[in-house]
C-alpha cells in the first residue's frame, strides 16, 4: 500500500488538457528538481531526480482510445550518485 496517493479524474477540453500537460512539463524542468504541481485546487510538491522511468501506452479498443503516461522514480539516491558526491567532497 502506498504511503500517500492522490488521484484526480475529470473531463477537460483538449485545450485544458494541453495546458495541464504543459504545466506538468514546466514543473518537471524546474530548478533543482523541485516540482510544484497544481492539480485543480490541490498543490503537490515533489523532488524529481535527473533520471525518470517513463512509460507511454496507447490502447485502442473499439471506439475507445486510452493514452497513459506514467512517470516513476526512486526516492533513494542512486549508489553511483552517493559515490560521486563522496569523491567530490574530498
Amino acid at each position: 500500500m502506498a504511503d500517500i496517493e492522490f488521484t484526480r479524474t475529470e473531463t477537460l477540453t483538449r485545450e485544458e488538457t494541453a495546458k495541464l500537460l504543459v504545466s506538468l512539463a514546466d514543473a518537471l524542468t524546474a530548478d533543482n528538481g523541485h516540482a510544484k504541481l497544481v492539480l485543480g485546487d490541490t498543490h503537490v510538491e515533489l523532488h524529481v531526480p535527473e533520471r525518470v522511468q517513463t512509460e507511454v501506452e496507447v490502447e485502442v479498443d473499439g471506439n475507445e482510445v486510452e493514452l497513459e503516461i506514467e512517470l516513476s522514480w526512486s526516492l533513494r539516491e542512486p549508489r553511483h550518485t552517493k559515490q560521486a558526491a563522496a569523491r567530490a567532497a574530498k
